[in-house]
């Protein structure tokens, strides 16, 4: 099976988590034979993205803000409502989580700005940099990946931090508009860069 067809297989999306399970098995550990965890992480950075501007502009966007026909709410269950484009990310980042996979890998949404507020106290100090890095406009990594590594209960990580941007007013207009978001806080405009999708692969 050539490189292509790879890559092909990891990004198809299936009910929210993705197709890996056609890559070399590497005994749950490290990236597949042959490739770098930092070329895994950019290609399960494509799918994730992809999939994110989906969910946003052509479900969440549409449904509720051009056709109002349902509301997305925080507390969806309880309200008959679309999950929130963050909580339809960590449904699938679970998921993945308690599947079986060839290799070891996660991955999470994190922003410098975090409406909850519980998400701030997980960051590591590797995530904290990469976040201002990757959503500081005065950075070189504005907009870019940023990559590096750290080390968590004696393993050692490599860590890749991708540009979370505003695709759809359902993205920035509940961010701008939310309860929790604090007067320091920036106001989004279309495109610009909220957050971060943080990869993790273990490099050993």
């Amino acid at each position: 099976m050539n490189k292509q067809t790879i890559i092909g297989l990891l990004l198809v999306v299936v009910t929210g988590t993705f197709a890996v399970g056609s890559l070399t098995s590497c005994g749950g550990s490290a990236a597949p034979t042959g490739y770098t965890a930092e070329q895994v992480a950019e290609a399960l950075y494509v799918a994730l993205k992809s999939d994110r501007k989906v969910y946003a502009s052509k479900i969440v966007n549409r449904l509720v803000k051009e056709e109002g026909v349902i509301k997305a709410h925080e507390e969806w269950k309880e309200n008959k409502a679309l999950l929130l484009p963050a909580q339809f990310f960590r449904e699938g980042a679970e998921e993945v989580d308690a599947a079986e996979k060839p290799f070891e890998y996660s991955y999470s949404l994190q922003s410098t700005w975090p409406l909850n507020y519980e998400n701030a106290k997980k960051k590591t100090p590797a995530v904290e940099e990469g976040l201002k890095a990757v959503s500081d406009p005065a950075s070189e990594f504005y907009g870019k990946k940023w990559v590096g590594e750290e080390e968590l209960g004696g393993k050692t990580y490599f860590v890749g931090i991708y540009p979370d941007r505003a695709v759809a007013p359902a993205c920035w207009q509940c961010h701008n508009d939310h309860e929790n978001r604090k007067p320091e806080y920036p106001e989004f405009k279309k495109n610009d860069v909220m957050g971060g999708i943080v990869i993790r692969i273990p490099k050993n």
